[in-house]
């Protein structure tokens, strides 16, 4: 019973701490609530599907539950809304490498690495890209730090949940079909992946679904951003400090080297390359 307890007291401060880390910097793409504001344990999650992909314009509902002994034990993710989708159960269960506990199954295909770990560090965080951009091509090229990035790098309160959420919306457009969830959506998905978009029968199956979830959000009185201007957490970058200008200083100072004189050029070199810089002078 007291060890009970003491997951029970550990598992609400962890999950208070993440909840107010979501709220403080919010994820693109993403709102989070309680389903019972007397109940940590589960989250309501809406997900908007991100401009210039296959999921624009959806309003996507699932839920989170987690574990007593949360962050030692993954959560489970559910979606509510209907998904065809290759890692979907047919009853909405996300089936992700992230959520199953780090044991080793070499049957699975999936490294203990690649599982939940309830110690996730920082370095980890530096992988995460804003879903917009997960979203937007299968390898997104070379591009400067955006703003939610950085916050996600700075804030290690947090982390393992934005990975999770991250991690989800860059598997709607991403699937894995080394072993399925949803069989006969994996088949459908590589026939239209290797048609080179030719075969739209699951494309097809994606946008109607997207067109059904505006019914929900209508319902729920919720205004799904449908541009990336729209669609884009807008935050304010955090004063830097002497101990920790590793990212902030170098990315944020380029940012603004458009307005700088062309003698600036040696400074931007230290981050970006002549093809990547987004610059006028490259």
């Amino acid at each position: 019973m007291a060890q009970n307890r003491h997951h029970v007291a550990s598992s609400q401060k962890a999950l208070m701490l993440e909840m107010k880390s979501l709220q403080d910097e919010p994820v693109e793409g993403f709102k989070i609530t309680l389903v019972d504001e007397s109940d940590l344990y589960n989250w309501e999650v809406a997900i908007f599907g991100p401009p210039n992909t296959h999921y624009e314009g959806g309003y996507f509902k699932a839920r989170i539950k987690f574990p007593i002994d949360y962050p030692y034990s993954p959560p489970a993710f559910r979606f509510l809304t209907k998904m065809w989708h290759p890692n979907i159960y047919e009853n909405g269960d996300v089936c992700i490498s992230i959520l199953h506990p780090p044991v080793d199954d070499p049957q699975s295909g999936e490294l203990p690495s690649e599982r939940w770990n309830p110690t996730q560090n920082v370095s980890v965080s530096c992988l995460v890209l804003p879903p917009s951009l997960l979203l937007s091509a299968p390898f997104p090229s070379p591009h400067p730090v955006l703003p939610s990035t950085i916050l996600i790098t700075r804030s290690a309160v947090g982390l393992s949940l934005r990975t999770i959420l991250l991690s989800v919306i860059s598997l709607l457009n991403e699937p894995n079909t080394f072993s399925p969830a949803n069989v006969d959506a994996s088949v459908m998905y590589r026939k239209w992946r290797d048609s080179k978009g030719k075969d739209r029968e699951y494309i097809e199956i994606i946008r109607k679904q997207v067109v059904a979830t505006k019914a929900d959000a209508e319902r729920d009185g919720v205004k799904v951003p449908v541009t990336l201007d729209e669609y884009c957490v807008r935050t304010q970058v955090p004063p830097t400090d002497d101990g920790s200008n590793l990212l902030y200083d170098d990315y944020y100072d380029d940012e603004e080297l458009d307005d700088d004189d062309d003698d600036e050029d040696d400074d931007e070199d230290c981050c970006y390359d002549e093809d990547d810089s987004g610059t006028e002078d490259s």
